[in-house]
């Protein structure tokens, strides 16, 4: 294993330490109740700030899809958000709101919502107009055109707003925690830095690494192919 290798060979584990001793640590810490404390802290606000900025990126990015007049007035507002640094956002949001919870859900939401607005214009700019005529003409109710049409076209958009979405708010929480969070990964890897402790900072950077993946295999995947299937059927 490379990372064993090189540990051995720098021999220092002030600069590099083995990934047995970085397991000690994680073990030691899940004992002490401090992983686990931390991990939930920080996977609340990755799924808050999450879900805000998928539901409400998603309906601005229909809207702007669907009308032109709207489009026009909040696309340069778009364009200034999508190149706002998050560093910048996070700290008026604290400015203005205060050191609180939140304030930094509301920093990683307004991150991640230009991005996942964006996507979803273009799908909606995409749809076909001969459904949405079709399900004018028979007086379709809303929650079946939601169901049956604007979702399963939506839906390739959708899955890839929350693939690049969850990769980037979970960095982001990260940073919001580093600057101003008493709790969470971010926080611990804070505290490990200032006491110049390589095997706590990796400690901790491994055991979030590690619940990501179970994230995205465990959940993320298994889900994307359910609801694949979910939209051949709607379609049908």
């Amino acid at each position: 294993m490379f990372w064993g290798s090189l540990s051995a060979f720098l021999s220092d584990p002030q600069i590099l330490p083995s990934p047995s001793q970085v397991l000690m640590e994680m073990s030691a810490l899940w004992q002490k109740g401090k992983l686990q404390e931390n991990l939930i802290a920080t996977g609340w606000r990755v799924f808050a700030a999450f879900g805000l900025a998928m539901i409400i990126g998603g309906a601005f990015g229909y809207v702007m899809g669907k009308s032109d007049e709207l489009d026009a007035w909040l696309d340069p507002w778009l364009i200034i958000f999508l190149n706002l640094p998050a560093l910048v956002l996070i700290v008026l949001c604290y400015l203005w709101v205060g050191l609180n919870e939140f304030a930094a859900v509301l920093a990683v939401t307004l991150s991640k919502v230009p991005m996942t607005t964006t996507i979803i214009r273009e799908g909606a700019r995409n749809a076909s107009w001969e459904l949405r005529d079709l399900a004018t003409v028979y007086r379709l109710p809303a929650l079946t055109r939601l169901r049956h049409i604007i979702l399963p076209e939506l839906f390739p958009h959708i899955v890839s707003a929350a693939r690049t979405g969850f990769s980037v708010i979970w960095k982001i929480v990260l940073v919001v925690e580093f600057l101003g969070r008493p709790n969470g990964i971010g926080r611990q890897i804070h505290t490990q830095f200032s006491l110049f402790d390589v095997t706590g900072v990796l400690a901790y950077a491994l055991s979030f690494v590690v619940c990501i993946l179970f994230i995205e295999f465990a959940i993320m995947q298994p889900s994307e192919k359910r609801m694949g299937r979910w939209r051949a059927n709607a379609k049908a």
